[in-house]
């Protein structure tokens, strides 16, 4: 066993949120379990964009992704987040 990387979308609720103060806030909310790897701004359609998260945890202890990604839902601006690819490194 060993570590496992997280990938996930982040979709904001309108164009009109400040994805770079959300990627902030997302890098603050990410569990002490796990840490912050990459923030990429990735366009969707019509100038909507997506942010794609990547965290590596431990994939010990009883811990999921899903802890992950219920605290980054919880943020202000975020519409939805979906977990894309979970895989061990």
């Amino acid at each position: 066993m060993g570590d496992a990387a997280v990938r996930m979308r982040v979709m904001p609720e309108s164009t009109d949120v400040d994805l770079e103060k959300l990627a902030e806030d997302i890098k603050k909310a990410v569990p002490s379990f796990a840490r912050m790897h990459a923030i990429e701004q990735k366009p969707i359609a019509f100038g909507l964009k997506a942010l794609i998260v990547v965290t590596i945890m431990d994939d010990k202890g009883g811990r999921s992704p899903d802890e992950i990604e219920e605290a980054v839902r919880k943020l202000p601006g975020v519409e939805s987040v979906e977990v894309e690819e979970v895989g061990l490194i």
